[in-house]
């Protein structure tokens, strides 16, 4: 047997008053906002059949993952594989758009969106991300398995599954802070089953500005 489903879930608030983009840097935790989103995210899974929990290596994703370690009675297995991309823009306070323009000095990271030039290239982010949730719906006997990870590996997954071009606008991505895209497999291949916002109600409260 494998998996009934696979749940991405996205880490929750970060604290970040400098409002850099953080990427990969490491001490990026999350705030007390974070946690609580972190935990309801976990609480709209109670009592359901969740048999293995996986997170990205980040400070922020092991946190994510805390409260459905505790609600499950599992350990967190971590999978490099569902990590943040390397971005070359990590610790500045460069946002995408026009405004890019008007800094000479980052001209040569942004000679091609579609790749993008910027980081890590699309196609590896999905390629990565389609590798550890087959692994991961291999790896249990039924049941359910969560993988937190980050916003763009979500985001890639979901664009590669509906066989939409992996260039977009990163401001329309729908992969909000806490919450969590659903997949199966039908007749050997993945497609998307489900998407939830659980902590929506804290998440007006929350900034989103440290992702790639």
């Amino acid at each position: 047997m494998s998996a009934s489903a696979i749940h991405l879930v996205r880490h929750g608030e970060v604290f970040n008053p400098t409002g850099v983009l953080y990427g990969r840097i490491e001490g990026f935790g999350l705030s007390e906002l974070g946690t609580r989103m972190a935990a309801k995210s976990a609480e709209s899974f109670a009592g359901r059949d969740v048999r293995r929990i996986v997170a990205s290596p980040l400070q922020r994703t092991r946190e994510s993952a805390a409260p459905w370690s505790t609600g499950f009675g599992l350990d967190v297995d971590i999978d490099e594989r569902i990590i943040e991309p390397w971005n070359r823009f990590e610790g500045t306070k460069v946002r995408f758009g026009p405004g890019v323009l008007g800094k000479p000095e980052v001209w040569q990271w942004v000679r091609n969106p579609f790749l993008p030039s910027w980081g890590e290239p699309y196609v590896e982010i999905a390629n990565r991300m389609m590798a550890a949730i087959d692994e991961a719906y291999e790896s249990v006997d039924g049941g359910e398995v969560v993988l937190v990870s980050h916003q763009l590996p979500i985001w890639m997954v979901h664009r590669h599954l509906a066989a939409e071009r992996l260039y977009h606008d990163p401001r329309r991505r729908r992969c909000s802070l806490s919450s969590i895209t659903s997949l199966t497999k039908r007749d050997g291949t993945f497609v998307e089953t489900g998407y939830s916002n659980p902590a929506a109600s804290l998440a007006i409260a929350a900034t989103d500005t440290g992702a790639v």
